[in-house]
């Protein structure tokens, strides 16, 4: 019997990239290893002989750093992760095949692959931009770079330093690949490190929104952040049936409820003036005139501050259920609502559930869709504070935290609930999004979930006071207001920039579709060979 072709050194080392890029994703959170990973990947793309080749390695690169940096979907849906991955990586394999060959590689692969990212980030199902570069660079210095052009810009300039390492350039050495005697070092690895460089240097220091800003000076306002504790790895399917079992058994912490009442009756009357709950702790078919509406004011008025919780309820006609944020006063009236818009796919509704039920897919894990909201993502207090709020997932979505800013918002709450995820590869990638969602912003975050992990984060992206996962415990801060600040990213979102990526892939293109080499880049060439003296060659390995 014929042995299988075993896998390509190339191949391996496509493979070897993809798993240093997912070592630098949150928990593991080694930032300098994406760099490492790309370099190693750009060195095996390089090496490729076909389109196809390319392709190859460009799909295991991605697959090999999304499979474990995606793996949180594994709790939502198992078969939903893998055609994710194998989505997904499909979307790089393209990119691959698409980045032009030659010394233009350097500059076309990475806005070929920034805008597989982008493609990823919103669509299918409205996308999934989680274990993303920019997520592995939110404890870096780069992090800066998301102040200019947020996510989209984060990702280009980790993928352009990666190709760069690679060559070809005269100071830059080519990693892991064999050179023949007639190499040649060109110009755009030195361009391509310069366009980041002057990313980083030039536009960072300009585009923090405080130049000829009028920032709010008044005082700041204090916040206690609850985070009632509990289990991890709990569905809404199972917690009716642990509640009853705990409530059978005497237990007075049973619910979500429960627990965040009692650590909120830990609050001083006239310490803070704000409370802030998670997602989903208090769970009713209607909010106004509920018991829990009542034990809320109750505590709003104990306190003598308003409170923002996490509600779920039916919506009208009953058929689905609304995700909202409710601010309540301590006078027992919601002054503010904000209505989930953003909703997790397999995870608060099921796309194409006739479809996947006639398949016998089991759609019964979301019985019933959210609805989403419609509003802008805000809450306003009653002395007129304005928080963007982003609930949950949409806190990975740029655009919905900075349409809370374009609303006057002086500082951002993300109300989360990671219960449902056993391990912390969501949770913590959520923290990392809340720092990319602070220095786009130039805006304190909150962060406060039932579970963990909750915290504050500031427009620097320092996270101050996390919290362990299942503790109970209050987070107390004092979060300065920042209304007059937009940043640059706050001014143009996404689009101008994905506009910018494709023009710049379509410049790195035009020398390849016009069969010029553009020979005059090239300021520094070894001797070419004399005829006959030519070095062997390796015959071309295929993967």
């Amino acid at each position: 019997m014929r042995r299988p072709p075993l896998p390509s050194r190339d191949a391996l080392k496509s493979l070897a990239g993809g798993l240093l890029t997912a070592a630098a994703l949150p928990p593991w959170g080694v930032w300098p290893l994406a760099l490492v990973g790309i370099a190693l990947y750009g060195s095996a793309a390089d090496a490729a002989t076909s389109g196809r080749q390319r392709a190859a390695r460009g799909w295991l690169f991605a697959a090999a750093w999304l499979l474990p940096g995606m793996i949180w979907m594994w709790f939502l849906t198992i078969p939903g992760y893998l055609i994710a991955v194998l989505v997904f990586a499909g979307y790089h394999a393209a990119a691959a095949w698409i980045a032009p060959r030659g010394p233009w590689r350097v500059i076309g692969a990475p806005a070929a692959h920034t805008l597989a990212e982008a493609l990823r980030f919103c669509f299918p199902f409205g996308g999934v931009p989680l274990a993303s570069l920019a997520i592995g660079q939110a404890a870096g210095p780069f992090l800066p770079v998301a102040r200019v052009g947020g996510t989209l810009l984060l990702t280009w300039f980790t993928f352009q330093l990666g190709f760069a390492l690679t060559g070809p350039a005269p100071y830059v050495p080519a990693l892991a690949r064999r050179r023949g005697a007639n190499a040649r070092s060109h110009l755009h690895g030195v361009l391509g490190v310069a366009a980041a460089l002057a990313v980083l240097l030039v536009l960072v220091p300009l585009a923090s929104g405080e130049l000829g800003s009028e920032v709010k000076a008044s005082a700041p306002i204090r916040i206690a952040a609850v985070q009632g504790g509990g289990p991890q790895g709990t569905h809404a399917i199972d917690d009716a049936d642990q509640e009853q079992a705990c409530l059978a058994a005497g237990g007075d912490d049973c619910t979500p409820l429960a627990r965040h009442l009692q650590a909120t009756r830990t609050i001083e009357p006239g310490s803070v003036d704000l409370v802030v709950w998670p997602e989903n702790v208090i769970d009713v078919e209607t909010f106004a005139g509920s018991e829990a509406l009542a034990l809320v004011a109750a505590e709003a008025e104990r306190i003598g501050a308003p409170l923002a919780a996490g509600v779920t309820e039916d919506s009208a006609d009953g058929s689905q259920f609304v995700n909202a944020q409710m601010v309540v006063t301590p006078q027992g009236e919601v002054v503010s609502s904000y209505v989930k818009v953003r909703r997790v796919p397999f995870g608060e509704y099921m796309p194409l559930r006739g479809l996947l039920s006639a398949l016998g897919a089991p759609t019964d894990l979301v019985p019933r869709d959210a609805q989403p909201g419609t509003g802008p993502a805000l809450l306003e207090l009653p002395d007129g504070t304005r928080l963007a709020t982003v609930i949950s997932w949409e806190v990975f979505f740029g655009g919905r935290a900075n349409e809370g800013v374009e609303h006057g918002a002086d500082l951002i709450i993300n109300p989360t609930n990671g219960s449902s995820y056993t391990w912390t590869v969501l949770q913590s990638q959520q923290v990392a999004s809340s720092r990319l969602r602070a220095m786009e912003q130039n805006r304190w975050v909150v962060q406060v979930s039932p579970t963990g992990f909750s915290a504050f984060v500031s427009p620097s992206g320092d996270v101050y006071d996390r919290t362990g996962v299942s503790e109970q415990q209050v987070l107390y801060r004092d979060i300065p207001l920042r209304g007059g600040i937009r940043t640059w990213y706050s001014h143009t979102g996404d689009k101008p920039w994905v506009a910018l990526f494709a023009l710049v892939l379509a410049v790195a293109l035009l020398p390849s579709a016009s069969g010029k080499d553009l020979s005059r880049l090239r300021f520094w060439a070894r001797p070419a060979p004399q005829p006959g003296t030519e070095p062997a060659q390796d015959p071309p390995e295929s993967d």
